[in-house]
């Protein structure tokens, strides 16, 4: 399919309606829950939370980048990046979730300050890739809802919005590497199709639309399945 239209008034609802959950999950999580392993191999729950404060400062040198025309990327370095995530990981558990809450409110009040002319300024992602800035909340709505989920702490993709769903679904079908398999996704209960290039004739794979979302994105893909109810085919990492 046409991957469906998703204006910025949608990203910035989605961007606050995954705020709110993961503000939820997390309020009901003690400290010592954190220091055990998150979703994500080889991350506890404080690494966790190191990403997604750290993800929001970085878009906020995006916004900066938007509203000054001064180039200021997401991070210095990978290699930064990673150590910025490592040393967020350490903090006390209040400094964490409160540096979580600072640069997520940072990000909403630099993202608000953008008139239109600004909103489509061009600006590079961590990936290399240039986007107007348009994409911000876009990129911040999918890091909260996803991340919710990762967490492990009661958020399924079944409690995020269809709307989102179906965005997730088609900016990750849009963005796979053709060196996985080719597919062909059918969402029950929905008129979603979409199509993923890559090798080999494509197989249909069909599942819900959060069945669907996780399995793109690399998460447990129960009750998605392949002609015959088999195993759908597995797929490269995503991001």
């Amino acid at each position: 399919m046409t991957a469906a239209y998703r204006s910025r008034a949608d990203a910035l609802r989605w961007m606050a309606q995954g705020g709110a959950i993961l503000g939820r999950a997390l309020a009901a999580l003690p400290d010592d829950r954190l220091d055990g392993p998150s979703r994500l191999p080889g991350w506890s729950g404080r690494h966790l939370l190191a990403h997604l404060a750290a993800n929001a400062d970085a878009l906020v040198n995006l916004a900066h980048w938007a509203r000054t025309g001064e180039e200021r990327p997401m991070y210095p370095s990978p290699e930064r990046r990673d150590a910025d995530i490592e040393a967020g990981a350490a903090l006390p558990a209040a400094e964490l979730r409160a540096w979580l809450a600072r640069a997520a409110l940072t990000l909403d009040a630099r993202l608000a300050e953008l008139d239109r002319s600004q909103w489509e300024r061009h600006v590079r992602t961590a990936q290399g890739r240039t986007v107007t800035a348009e994409e911000i909340p876009w990129m911040r709505a999918r890091e909260v809802m996803v991340h919710a989920v990762d967490l492990g702490a009661g958020v399924e993709f079944d409690d995020l919005p269809a709307g989102f769903l179906a965005a997730l679904i088609d900016d990750i079908a849009a963005g796979r590497s053709a060196a996985g398999p080719a597919l062909v996704l059918t969402a029950t209960g929905h008129d979603g199709t979409w199509t993923v290039p890559g090798s080999g004739e494509p197989a249909r794979v069909t599942g819900t639309l959060a069945g669907l979302a996780a399995y793109l994105s690399g998460r447990r893909s129960d009750g998605v399945t392949a002609p015959g109810g088999g195993p759908a085919p597995r797929l490269p990492r995503w991001l």
